[in-house]
């Protein structure tokens, strides 16, 4: 799995970098890291934006960069159902790979994942693959996503989806309760909802180096300014604690050996001209013990 990956591939270089970044400074509000097969390939899980009625829940999804990444965006999908955005439908962005005229290579994993936190709470505005549950159904919803991780792909990426909810479990604030006037408002609409978690599993996607086959519908959102900065617009919830899921370090710590083994892996090119090279000049020196060895030796040699 090692040969996969090139250390002097722009994008395999910025999306290591990114790895660590994860690693050595986590965040309370979401959690990302690539798929050990291929490291184009992301799951993720964002925490509800506090102080609105996605707070305490759980959301996953996945990420597909391509392979120019990070000079052209990568694409979004939800796996949670969350009554703001459908599920396993590409999110369209300004972040998003619908929207490159906006990208910045200077953005990354992490500032898409706060610009999506951003945009939980905000009106979807009638727009396409957009989703506008109320309050209550969405509080039902952020509860009910707390309870087990959503099923979805190979059983390599079940298990980074797990090991991901795990570690998101144990930094999320529970679900405040619901107010007097938010409980006055209609039920939840429960077949939608189940609609939601019972849709199709479409894993037999591509796993290529940013190929996408899930799903036409867009969600259109707002656009970030260009001069955005992803540290002023991270949530905080104060102190960031030590990476503590072992599952998790070590899955950073497996790409990190597998790229290191690449790194020092000669190349085979260079092996190939020095054996042709020592073959020529091989086949030179025996040619000439040939010649002088025969009669015809003198006349080749004085030019007669």
């Amino acid at each position: 799995m090692a040969d996969k990956y090139n250390l002097k591939n722009p994008a395999v270089k910025r999306i290591l970098q990114e790895v660590k970044e994860m690693h050595s400074n986590p965040s309370h509000d979401f959690m990302s890291l690539p798929l050990e097969e291929n490291i184009f390939e992301w799951q993720f899980a964002i925490s509800g934006p506090r102080d609105t009625e996605f707070e305490g829940g759980i959301y996953h999804g996945r990420i597909q960069l391509p392979s120019e990444y990070p000079f052209k965006p990568p694409s979004f999908m939800l796996l949670t159902p969350n009554g703001r955005f459908e599920t396993q439908t590409k999110i369209c962005l300004s972040i998003s790979n619908h929207h490159p005229e906006h990208w910045q290579p200077s953005w990354s994993v992490r500032t898409a994942l706060v610009a999506l936190i951003a945009f939980m709470p905000t009106s979807p505005n009638g727009a396409l693959g957009s989703l506008d549950y109320k309050k209550e159904e969405r509080r039902t919803l952020a509860i009910k996503s707390r309870e087990a991780s959503p099923k979805f792909g190979t059983p390599e990426r079940q298990k980074l989806i797990d090991e991901i909810h795990e570690y998101m479990l144990s930094k999320a604030p529970p679900v405040p309760e619901l107010s007097h006037t938010e409980t006055s408002e209609d039920n939840v609409r429960p077949e939608e909802a189940e609609s939601q978690v019972s849709s199709p599993n479409p894993e037999a996607l591509s796993e290529e180096e940013g190929i996408d086959q899930v799903g036409n519908e867009v969600v259109e959102e707002q656009v970030i300014p260009a001069n955005a900065n992803p540290a002023e617009t991270e949530p905080s919830r104060g102190n960031q604690s030590s990476f503590s899921m072992n599952q998790l370090d070590t899955r950073v710590q497996n790409l990190q050996s597998q790229t290191t083994i690449q790194k020092h892996k000669p190349d085979d090119r260079l092996f190939t001209w020095a054996a042709i090279g020592l073959t020529i000049a091989i086949v030179v020196l025996l040619l000439k013990k040939f010649i002088k060895s025969t009669e015809h030796g003198p006349l080749f040699f004085n030019g007669s």
